[in-house]
């Protein structure tokens, strides 16, 4: 039984073979092992299998490849060669399957199919792949597999490729400043990507700088290997060298390899090395709280001074004496109470005493006077004494106003000291305001609907005091009740009313007589539905606004009409037209519209020409015009006599509008027109017979002059 062991490097290989007696070099295995072609490579040949191709021999061990990561090439890189006993006899093929060649990653190694030389393509890492694995084939031309598969290995030998990295760029951390000699701060670490327990990858550490150098630059030290730092010596000062910072530096090799480098930044922190110290050993303070100048002006106290924390070395105390001298300052006046409550009536008369309110100085050596003022009296209610401090009433209180917060109000009253620079202090006075009648009952729904057919609606009161005792009705159209828990009143319509809104007086008074009047709008209608909605009446409430917009037409077309016969008039009055032409034959007959006294009648008497507007009869005529409709405003007689025109206009219109005024049968007053004219008498015209004119011709004018001839031109008796 033989065993063969493929042992050496890949330009050099040597295979033995030992039995049971003997161990010798087989070189009949080697048929290309001296072939020039290329660099010399391990050749690996199948294993003999006993029974042909079912079971291979026990005792074979195949050899691991080797090949460096990294190496230059050229590529492909030749690194072993498959043989098979049967290529001497038969036409054999090899191949390669698994991960580097058939499987990922793909291409790495690939085998010559004729040879059977095993070839990388590219440079390796092994720090991606330490190993591969893949089975070698061979397989004869036309009869299949010649061998049975052989594993190979192909090992990556590690090259120092790869330096060491700190797993943190900075590292910050604290020592205290009272630190001996081997206190330890701070562990950096740093790992190598390259083969463990390898010298690629065994790690030194050093400290390569110190900032700052002082006061020596050897304080800190390094454990080589596991990357501790110390304290290396004394002489760490807080208060000199707050902080430093160390450059760390750790290579492989050993320490002389590739290496990384990081940044350790050191706080020095406090520690309790320095006994405290007086800096000044007596002290004169100020007066604060809890001193009284009055009582004592100085206080003397012995002060020890201890840590709180133990010193780190013996240290010893320090003591000092502290004299506190106080100084007077002025002090404002002080209410006693600070807060004063009273009761009082909120119908207090003006001027009745309310309370005294004073207060006392407490600095008593100076002598000091205390006025008084008020500070705060948000309603004006109150008044006080400058000198005694007396609070009267400066106008009437009111419990209801809104100044008043749960019956009570509050003043604030301030008293002053006669210093150069007075000092202030304040009190604070609330009044009880004790209740009085003095608000009458308040309806609280001044609109309602009234509905014809229910005639009836009830709504609530407010009285600010005391229960309603009764209520009244201005009206006889109306009429109310309370209900018996007396908080609301029900109002009864007596007469149907037309639909519309009237205004109702209610006067309620409450069970100590104080009344008060208050209009209701109610709005009278005709209610329907389960709303209760108004709906107007089919005959009155649809056509009485009707009839009242056309009667308000008409109304306002014949003020228009009125308006310009005026204007036609005034016209015909500047003109001064004759009836009849200048050369007619007949008498010239002219209109005069002058209604003056003549030349004597120029100062008016306004007095008379407003007499008729004072003397028009009252006429009250309800079954024409609603009496709901508004009276007309008539304007007084003017002081200036210039106004006189537009005074008589004005009134004209509203007597137009005055329901009680003319047309109706009723004595009319004219006002008078004035007398005293030097134009002579017209009391000829009276009479057919006072002259010598003839008016026969009239009766040839038409029938317009019939009447004037029958009267002036000797007609029948029976027609005059």
């Amino acid at each position: 039984m033989y065993m063969f062991l493929l042992c050496g490097t890949l330009n050099g290989l040597k295979y033995l073979s030992y039995s049971k007696s003997r161990l010798k070099i087989s070189t009949n295995v080697f048929n290309d092992w001296t072939k020039p072609s290329g660099p010399q490579v391990p050749v690996l040949i199948f294993p003999k299998s006993v029974d042909g191709l079912r079971r291979r021999k026990r005792d074979w061990v195949i050899p691991d490849l080797t090949v460096t990561e990294n190496d230059r090439g050229p590529y492909p890189l030749k690194v072993s060669q498959i043989r098979s006993n049967e290529d001497k006899v038969k036409k054999i093929y090899y191949s390669i399957t698994g991960p580097g060649a058939t499987e990922p990653p793909l291409g790495l190694f690939n085998m010559d199919r004729d040879t059977g030389v095993l070839y990388v393509t590219q440079p390796l890492d092994r720090e991606l792949v330490a190993q591969y694995k893949f089975q070698a084939h061979a397989v004869a031309e036309g009869s299949g597999n010649a061998e049975e598969p052989m594993d190979i290995v192909v090992n990556v030998i590690d090259q120092n490729d790869n330096k060491p990295v700190f797993n943190q760029d900075t590292y910050v951390g604290e020592v205290p400043e009272a630190s001996l000699p081997g206190y330890e701060v701070i562990t950096v670490v740093a790992t190598d990507a390259d083969k463990p327990n390898d010298a690629n990858s065994d790690i030194r550490y050093r400290i390569e700088g110190q900032e700052p150098q002082l006061p020596t630059d050897h304080l800190f030290v390094i454990n080589p290997v596991s990357g501790v730092i110390r304290v290396h010596t004394v002489g760490l000062d807080r208060e000199k060298y707050p902080k430093y910072t160390l450059t760390v530096v750790a290579a492989d090799m050993v320490g002389d390899g590739l290496f990384g480098k990081c940044k350790v930044i050191l706080t020095v922190a406090d520690s309790n090395d320095h006994a405290p110290e007086f800096t000044q050993r007596t002290l004169l303070l100020p007066s604060n709280q809890g001193l009284d100048f009055e009582r004592t002006t100085k206080h003397t106290l012995l002060i020890e001074v201890e840590n709180e924390v133990p010193f780190v070395i013996p240290l010893p105390t320090s003591t000092a004496t502290v004299v506190v001298t106080v100084q007077d300052v002025n002090e404002p006046p002080i209410f006693n109470p600070s807060q004063k409550s009273v009761s009082k009536r909120e119908d207090l008369a003006i001027n009745t005493d309310v309370v005294q309110y004073t207060a006392s100085d407490p600095d008593t050596a100076r002598k000091q006077e205390v006025t008084y003022r008020i500070i705060s009296d948000p309603a004006g209610w109150l008044s006080i004494g400058k000198n005694s401090g007396l609070i009267t009433v400066k106008s009437l209180m009111d419990r209801e106003s809104h100044f008043v917060k749960d019956n009570k109000y509050t003043a604030l009253i301030g008293a002053y000291d006669n210093d150069d620079v007075p000092a202030t202090g304040t009190g604070t006075l609330i009044i009880q305001l004790e209740d009085v009648n003095d608000n009458a009952p308040v309806i609280d729904d001044r609109v309602i609907k009234v509905c014809l057919l229910i005639r009836l609606t009830v709504w609530s009161f407010w009285s600010a005091e005391t229960p309603i005792q009764n209520c009244g009705m201005s009206k006889t159209n109306w009429t109310a009740r309370m209900n018996d828990t007396k908080t609301g009143i029900y109002l009864n319509l007596r007469t149907e009313l037309p639909d519309g809104d009237y205004s109702v007086v209610l006067r309620v008074a409450d069970n100590q007589g104080l009344e008060q009047d208050n209009t209701i709008l109610a709005k009278v209608c005709d209610c329907k539905g389960e709303d209760f909605a108004c709906r107007g009446r089919a005959a009155a409430a649809t056509g009485l606004p009707l009839i009242l917009g056309i009667l308000g037409g008409i109304l306002l077309l014949l003020m228009l009409v009125l308006l310009l016969l005026l204007f036609a008039r005034r016209r015909r009055g500047d003109k001064k037209e004759p009836l009849l032409q200048d050369d007619d034959i007949r008498d010239n007959i002219y209109y005069y519209d002058e209604e003056g006294g003549g030349e004597d009648d120029q100062d008016f008497d306004l007095s008379v020409l407003h007499r008729g507007l004072d003397n028009r009869p009252g006429v009250t005529r309800d079954d024409v015009l609603p009496n709901f409709m508004p009276a007309p405003q008539y304007r007084p007689r003017p002081a200036n006599p210039e106004e006189i025109g537009n005074f008589i206009d004005d009134n004209l219109k509203a007597a137009d509008n005055d329901p009680t005024a003319p047309p109706y049968d009723s004595l009319l007053v004219f006002d008078y027109e004035g007398g005293g004219s030097d134009a002579g008498s017209l009391s000829s015209l009276n009479s057919s017979s006072s002259g010598d004119q003839d008016y026969d011709c009239l009766n040839e004018w038409g029938p317009r002059f019939k009447k004037l001839a029958d009267m002036y031109g000797g007609g029948d008796d029976d027609m005059l």
